[in-house]
């Protein structure tokens, strides 16, 4: 379904100005190209970090390996992922950021969140679950009750689950290590995420 048949059109305005913006133009390697989705009847909301090289190419969000990962994490399909209509992907920077010098990506830009992203959540109301893939989507949305680590805030799941909010790492295969190390994630997060997900999409 696209996007903008599902939106009022105080939403589709603001989307409009997101999409517009060039504020960080001057900092970045490659043009502006804000990669995102939402509409006010989304009822699941995807808090990422910042869209990668081929999210970027594609101007379609988590269009990687990564997406594969986080999709299977949630329970949804790729078409249920991809429907404006029932979920929101909205990372804390719109662009790409770029490499840095090892060649992972660098931190989202931070003029992103404190220009637009109070205002564009405030646009949907209809959000049950919200996912927090990171850590700086998790210090955004948690402020002071995140921890001194990611895998500390992941850890401490369930005392946001009352809220319907997930803590989870981000789903690179940088993290796989992670995983390893954190067996409890995949067998006692997974199943509770994957229910609230889908208890979300079908209400």
């Amino acid at each position: 379904m696209p996007e903008y048949d599902v939106m009022t059109d105080d939403l589709k305005s603001y989307l409009n100005g997101v999409r517009a913006c060039r504020l960080c133009e001057h900092e970045m390697a490659r043009a502006p190209n804000p990669v995102l989705q939402a509409s006010d009847t989304a009822r699941v909301l995807v808090a990422g970090q910042a869209p990668g090289n081929l999210a970027d190419v594609t101007g379609t969000p988590f269009n990687d390996p990564s997406g594969v990962r986080l999709r299977n994490w949630m329970g949804v399909s790729e078409d249920e992922f991809y429907d404006a209509s029932r979920m929101a992907i909205i990372p804390m920077g719109f662009c790409f950021p770029g490499n840095d010098a090892k060649g992972g990506d660098r931190p989202p830009m931070k003029r992103c969140a404190a220009t637009w992203r109070e205002g564009l959540l405030s646009r949907l109301p209809n959000i049950r679950v919200t996912v927090l893939v990171g850590a700086y989507a998790q210090k955004w949305h948690l402020r002071e009750r995140t921890a001194g680590s990611l895998t500390e805030t992941v850890k401490n799941w369930k005392a946001f689950t009352s809220e319907q909010m997930f803590t989870i790492p981000h789903p690179s295969w940088r993290n796989t290590a992670w995983l390893k190390r954190n067996p409890w994630f995949e067998t006692d997060v997974l199943p509770e995420l994957r229910r609230a997900v889908r208890g979300a999409l079908e209400s």
